[in-house]
């Protein structure tokens, strides 16, 4: 039985995922991978709780945050004003579990979070992607330097398998292009759109009712969530340090039912695709509304879903769909990429 020792900075809608599922799914953890793990710390805005190494009761601890209750105000276990960094110092642990809001002025505090535990020899498993789109090189020369390995999947579209499509199936070849429809509230926008003629504003309000678009849509409908997601696939895929500054962006708020029609004429649909690409040995990165033909393999990834395509040099083009975009989805890939790290390092 392999046990790993768990830090969960964050405990917002994912973190609390996250914290859900490993409980629910404890024993057959251990039946199907011979792995134990063991949140020792959760550590969220006014403080933390832990108690004294041991695992701390999820059970007790999600009905406490249900009745309206904080981690830090937990009896006995609950520590008010302790910090990630207080607990990432203080307790002995394995993995830190990045699930704190992403923050692109300064990627705080993921980033003095992710820097403090490489620094303690942790092995990294993250949903934001702040730190990481803003100190890319910082972050990975680090994890060299400390032997440690940083996995990402709930970052880069979550329960879309993004980069472990683009590593492992695609071993051995080179990949020449990469498209991506990597946000769901955008393309549910577009979806709607074509489907019920309704203008950009309805759908938007539609989504926004339903839960999809957050009341500040801004981050998904400019197309900076793309952009973010592209930086991050790109870079780990490519051995590139690209920058938010090094893509060409282009959001779907000036898309009107006129483009929509105007591209169903030529028999084509258009999405806010993902792109980069190869010329002359340069990648260049581009996030903009691209009117596909129908046979293209991301043109039927509809309403909420996801979909990346590579074309390679010896595989040709593989694609994969779909992927629930939804905190649980985001949760399922923490815990998928928490399951692949340790098993490759036994």
């Amino acid at each position: 039985m392999i046990t790993k020792r768990l830090i969960l900075c964050g405990f917002g809608n994912v973190g609390r995922a996250f914290a859900n599922l490993i409980h629910e799914r404890r024993n057959d953890l251990k039946k199907r991978y011979g792995l134990s793990l063991e949140l020792v710390a959760i550590a969220d805005i006014d403080g933390a709780v832990h108690c004294n190494n041991e695992p701390i009761p999820i059970d007790t601890i999600m009905a406490h945050v249900e009745k309206g209750g904080t981690v830090e105000t937990m009896e006995k276990i609950g520590r008010p004003g302790m910090s990630g960094i207080d607990a990432l110092t203080r307790i002995e642990a394995d993995v830190l579990i990045e699930a704190t809001p992403t923050n692109l002025r300064d990627g705080e505090p993921g980033r003095s979070h992710i820097m403090t535990a490489l620094d303690k020899g942790l092995n990294i498993v993250t949903a934001n992607k702040g730190p990481l789109v803003l100190y890319y090189k910082e972050i990975l020369d680090l994890a060299k330097t400390k032997g440690c390995r940083i996995s990402m999947s709930a970052a880069t579209a979550a329960a879309l398998p993004t980069l472990d499509v683009g590593r492992l199936c695609l071993a051995g070849a080179d990949i020449l292009s990469i498209e991506g429809i990597l946000n769901g509230t955008t393309n549910y926008i577009l979806t709607r759109m074509r489907e019920e003629k309704c203008t950009y504003d309805t759908a938007l309000k539609e989504a926004q009712e339903m839960g999809i678009a957050e009341t500040d849509p801004t981050l998904d409908v400019e197309g900076y969530d793309t952009r973010n997601k592209l930086v991050l696939i790109t870079n780990s895929l490519m051995d590139q340090t690209f920058g938010l500054g090094d893509v060409e962006v282009k959001g779907i708020t000036g898309v009107r039912l006129d483009d929509i029609d105007e591209a169903s004429k030529k028999g084509k649909v258009l999405k806010l695709v993902g792109t980069a690409s190869i010329s002359d040995g340069q990648i260049s990165l581009k996030v903009e509304p691209k009117a596909l033909e129908m046979e293209h393999p991301l043109a039927t990834v509809n309403y909420s879903e996801k979909g990346i395509s590579y074309l390679t040099d010896t595989m040709g083009q593989v694609t994969v769909t779909g992927g629930k975009s939804s905190p649980v989805g985001a949760a399922a890939a923490l815990l998928k990429d928490l399951i692949h790290l340790t098993l490759m390092a036994s």
